[in-house]
């Protein structure tokens, strides 16, 4: 069936956090991580139905969710799991904030990627909790673990050891061997894992794949807390639903200690939406990976021919990390806003320096952003 992603969508007065910022502005909004897709058909219509039925009561975690889930798992990564291992939560974000608060006692040390998606030094601060920052490196055009910052920065009192794979913002799918070796790290100096994998079936690069950190090995299992979700691949996070996959029962019970306290569960339009997805939507999220493989070459060209930027091959999400520390600008973010693209600064994910592109749009509007980036960086030449 053929999908038609170059169909505008207005999304002005939707409520949208990313468009609805910028309303009335000559402005496009190229910052929050969320595409500019409808959801696939046969999403809209699971959640269409549960509507008509017209009862929105509470609502359990229905089962063949749960199966279909540790079916994928089974399926696109050889990782089997037990449906009991899953809980459901309402976003990864509140995954984060969990973990932060439940896998770590008061005085237990973090150690976080950087640059890295904001929410997950957010959720240390918010607990207050210490950690310390290990920046990528690059290597061979990829943003990887700088294995001996990594070493270098344990305490005696490290306990948490958090992982983006694939890796926001940098776009890299960490490959088995570097999981690894970092798994390998995580065991001998006894460190839990949470694992934000939300991007895991976003993967540009073909013939490329997903490695579940926790489908190591079961030592490694007993030890990580696995986030994800459809809300990325399928584009419904407003109606979301997300899961963390958690093998140890001590650790599944620390982890919910206080779940309905400080989270709710996920919508019934969640539910139905993300068992939708993985039952029928299989063709529709083929279609969009073609679609954003082409946005990424398009975005990866104009850098290359852009004197001043520069930027890693995009492995897996719809994000490009640009680094445009060869501009005569002490604050890119504002310069492409001046000249109408709004883009998510680099300080937010602990890169001064850097901008983050989504390109989950239309291609018509892309390629305009591109022109008036353009436009940008050749006023910093005419000063």
């Amino acid at each position: 069936m053929p999908y038609d992603f170059d169909a505008p969508v207005d999304r002005a007065g939707t409520w949208s956090l990313r468009w609805d910022r910028h309303a009335g502005e000559d402005v496009i909004p190229l910052w929050v991580a969320d595409t500019d897709f409808r959801a696939p058909p046969a999403v809209l219509q699971a959640m269409r139905e549960r509507l008509e039925h017209g009862v929105l009561g509470y609502t359990m975690p229905p089962g063949e969710l749960r199966e279909a889930i540790a079916a994928r798992m089974e399926r696109l990564h050889r990782w089997k799991i037990h449906p009991d291992w899953i809980v459901f939560l309402p976003g990864v974000v509140p995954g984060l904030h969990l973990a932060a608060r439940h896998l770590m006692a008061t005085r237990d040390h973090a150690l976080l990627p950087r640059p890295l998606y904001h929410h997950f030094k957010r959720a240390l601060d918010l607990a207050q909790r210490a950690y310390t920052e290990v920046p990528l490196v690059v290597s061979d055009g990829r943003w990887v673990f700088d294995e001996r910052g990594l070493a270098a920065s344990l305490r005696p009192e490290s306990r948490l050891l958090f992982l983006c794979n694939p890796q926001n913002p940098g776009g890299t799918i960490f490959t088995r061997g570097e999981l690894e070796r970092l798994a390998e790290f995580a065991v001998r100096h006894d460190l839990r894992i949470c694992s934000d994998e939300i991007h895991s079936e976003i993967l540009l690069d073909r013939g490329r794949s997903h490695v579940p950190i926790a489908s190591l090995a079961p030592e490694v299992s007993r030890r990580s807390v696995t986030l994800n979700s459809p809300n990325k691949a399928f584009n419904f996070p407003g109606a979301g639903c997300a899961w963390a996959i958690v093998e140890d029962e001590a650790l599944r019970k620390a982890f919910t200690a206080d779940h309905h306290a400080t989270i709710h569960d996920p919508s019934v339009f969640g539910y139905a939406g993300s068992l939708a997805a993985y039952r029928d939507a299989g063709d529709w999220l083929d279609a969009q990976l073609e679609y954003l493989r082409g946005n990424r070459d398009r975005v990866e060209r104009f850098v290359r021919d852009t004197p001043g930027l520069s930027l890693q091959h995009v492995e897996a999400t719809y994000l490009a990390w640009i680094d445009c520390a060869g501009l005569p600008c002490a604050d890119p973010q504002a310069l492409f806003l001046k000249h109408g693209v709004a883009l998510s600064p680099g300080e937010q994910f602990g890169g001064p320096g850097f901008v983050r592109l989504n390109f989950g749009t239309q291609r018509a509007r892309l390629v305009r952003a591109l022109e008036r980036m353009a436009s940008a960086v050749s006023s910093t030449r005419s000063r």
